[in-house]
């Protein structure tokens, strides 16, 4: 009697086997979400040029005539250059050029696996895009938020070497990105993906828009969070070329920040040209008060603006007014 208990058992347990492997196949290979229509003409409005035989996807719109002011946005983990357009127009009303990028691993940009990503690599591509516009002698105002400040930083870096070949640099602003490692609060799913080791490509796969949404939410402040369709538009991006199966490998850049710390940190510390800080102060990834601490202590000289109490990581998106008022205030302070 219990052998036959047991036989059926193992029936079952292969019956349930047959019928996942084929469900977990088909759950791997789910094709990314169409593009929505905000987003689809996005991409048709922008332009590839190549890097090293990888395509980088930016967004160049010329803005106010007779000015000869250009900003140059660079955006956050995990999301693209789409965050920045609630504040495009308004830029555009102020800037001549207008100029923003998806990083190489993010967005329309092509994302090579294996492959090592690194913040020097997006610096360069930052460089070589602006080579690529003509550009490369024309004094730059960097506008960056999150991932995009340490690539800022690494710029800041070459320029102040005075190095050939590298931006000249008239302004920068920064807002909510994790400058310094200490202060810094990844979350609990960056954390499993930057250091699951053989578990992190498991992960990226059965990464989905309930996983991706549930996680990305909590940064938001709560009257600010994302509509779902504006989530799926995130979603599309990481989706796209297959990115969620990079996200491990784009995360380094944390312990990138911590090993290079002086390098960058320095960088910000020795800064004479203007600087500016947008932020939203109820971010739980830079959090308040310590960041804000720390930051004044290490650049005494940068101005700073505060958001409103309930603007989170994402002030761009969450109060882009606010957030755009804060940056033409640095911007005509000098």
């Amino acid at each position: 009697m219990n052998e036959m208990r047991r036989m059926g058992m193992r029936e079952w347990w292969v019956q349930v086997g047959l019928l996942a492997v084929p469900l977990l196949a088909a759950y791997l290979h789910i094709p990314p979400p169409q593009l929505s229509p905000a987003l689809h003409s996005w991409k048709s409005s922008g332009k590839f040029f190549t890097y090293k035989g990888l395509r980088i996807f930016y967004q160049d719109s010329v803005g106010v005539v007779g000015s000869p002011e250009i900003v140059v946005l660079l955006h956050g983990f995990p999301t693209s250059s789409y965050d920045w357009y609630k504040i495009w127009e308004g830029l555009t009303l102020r800037f001549h050029r207008v100029i923003a990028l998806d990083f190489l691993g993010f967005g329309f940009s092509d994302k090579p696996r294996p492959h090592h990503y690194s913040i020097f690599e997006q610096a360069s591509i930052v460089e070589a895009l602006l080579r690529h516009l003509g550009l490369q002698n024309r004094r730059i105002n960097l506008l960056s938020h999150d991932y995009g400040d340490i690539v800022a930083q690494e710029l800041l870096y070459r320029f102040k070497q005075n190095r050939s070949g590298r931006l000249t640099i008239k302004s920068l602003c920064l807002s909510n990105g994790g400058i310094f490692p200490e202060t810094h609060r990844p979350l609990l799913l960056q954390k499993l993906l930057k250091d699951g080791g053989v578990l992190s490509p498991i992960l990226t796969r059965l990464m989905n828009f309930f996983v991706f949404s549930r996680g990305l939410t909590p940064v938001f402040g709560p009257y600010t969070r994302p509509s779902e369709s504006e989530l799926w538009d995130m979603w599309a991006g990481i989706r796209n070329n297959d990115g969620n199966l990079v996200i491990d490998s784009l995360l380094q850049y944390i312990n990138q920040r911590k090993k290079f710390r002086r390098r960058w940190v320095g960088a910000l510390a020795s800064v004479s040209i203007p600087i500016h800080f947008i932020y939203g102060p109820l971010d739980p990834v830079n959090p308040y008060p310590e960041f804000l601490e720390l930051y004044r202590k290490t650049l005494p000289r940068s101005t700073v603006s505060i958001l409103d109490d309930h603007i989170s990581h994402y002030p761009q998106l969450e109060d882009p007014m606010g957030f755009l008022n804060a940056y033409m205030g640095f911007i005509n302070s000098f």
